[in-house]
Parts: structure tokens; sequence; C-alpha cells
């Protein structure tokens, strides 16, 4: 009888769980031009402080690069989102990284797409920030990002309204 005193959680389309252990940052801390001012699509960052990457949901492998610094997913309701490890890392050709997934694997949340060491690509010069894309965020009509604090793999931290 009174149910309208009763606020509902919002439901989301798509929600993205943290691919990464660390700290969850906006894009416009990412040393590079092309995530910063979110050219490929709206996102995050996360500054690893582990060098694993766990699906952040259920969905399919689209594209494992041959370079093996990034991969790109899509989620079981239709998020394109890419995961890009480190900044300018495709010149290290795959040097330091090693994917547990193919090209058109089908994943769960959780599960470990690919290892990285990231000493080794800090010594080697690159910066370890890892920009997390939805590529087809124009398909949405908000994309929720929680910042701005440590996450652990799975946390929530896109949520994605149509």
């Amino acid at each position: 009888m009174f149910d309208f005193f009763k606020k509902k959680a919002k439901e989301y389309e798509d929600v993205i769980g943290a691919p990464l252990k660390g700290e969850a940052v906006p894009s416009a801390e990412v040393n590079d031009p092309t995530f910063a001012e979110e050219m490929l699509g709206k996102g995050m960052a996360i500054k690893p402080s582990e060098g694993k990457v766990y699906a952040p949901f259920d969905g399919e492998v689209a594209l494992v690069f041959d370079t093996k610094h990034a991969i790109s997913l899509v989620s079981a309701k239709g998020a394109e989102v890419l995961i890009h490890v480190g900044l300018d890392t495709v010149m290290l050709k795959g040097e330091h990284y090693t994917t547990h997934v193919e090209t058109g694997a089908a994943v769960k949340k959780g599960d470990l797409l690919l290892e990285f060491d990231m000493e080794a690509i800090k010594a080697a010069g690159y910066d370890t920030i890892t920009p997390i894309v939805i590529c087809n965020a124009d398909d949405y009509k908000d994309v929720i990002r929680t910042t701005g604090k440590q996450v652990e793999p799975g946390d929530t931290v896109m949520e994605l309204d149509k």
C-alpha cells in the first residue's frame, strides 16, 4: 500500500568491474591525450598495484592485441571495453606480457586474462597506468565512474545507463 515510500535502487544496463587491483583514477589523470580526452570513448584508469588483469564482467574476448598490451572485450549486455595496460607499451612488442585467453574466448567475471611484469615495464621507461574505455559509450545515456579510491578486481568502477 505504501510502495511509493520504498526507494528502488537504480538498475543499470551494464556494470563494469575493476579488471585490476590498484587506484581508480579519472581519465584526465592519464598522461596521454587519446585517453585523457576520451577520444576512444568514456572511461577511467587504474594505477595498478599488481600485474594481473581479470575479466570485468561475463562476456567475450573481441581481440587480444598481438603485442599483448591491450585486450578488447564485449560484455554479455553489449558494452565494448578496451583495457590498455600502460602507455606506449605497444613499443614493447609483447615483452613482459603473458596472455591467458585468445580472441573469441568466452570469459566469466574474474577470469585471469593477462599478466604483466610491472617492474620490468617501468624499468623500460613506460607508465603502467591502465585506461579502461567504453568504446561504444555513445550507445549509453550515461557512464557513471567510481574513482579516487583503491579497488580490488571485480569492484564496480563503471555503470552504464541506457
